[in-house]
């Protein structure tokens, strides 16, 4: 009974850690966004739809021209996801 409890708890801790880094908050000038990486991972199902490789890896071009070029411009093909301004951008507090 010990083990099956213990073995719960890891489980519930590691579902919980790989569920809180889904989020990844990139700093913009005009206010951060919260982005859902592993929302995104589950729609795209092709990571080299941003990143280089298809084992993902940081992206080197990432910044306000790239982001706006790439992603609003992936939100406008599918039709879904944020296109305004203040959709991804959050105002500092």
């Amino acid at each position: 009974m010990r083990e099956a409890i213990l073995c719960l708890l890891v489980i519930v801790t590691l579902v919980s850690i790989a569920e809180s880094a889904d989020i990844m908050e990139l700093p913009a000038s005009k206010g951060n966004i919260s982005f859902p990486h592993k929302k995104h991972q589950q729609i795209l199902k092709d990571c080299t739809k941003c990143h280089a490789t298809s084992e993902g890896g940081k992206i080197p071009q990432l910044g306000m021209d790239w982001a706006h070029k790439t992603c609003r411009g992936c939100h406008g093909e599918l039709m879904k996801g944020p296109q305004a301004c203040r959709d991804c951008h959050k105002k500092k507090e």
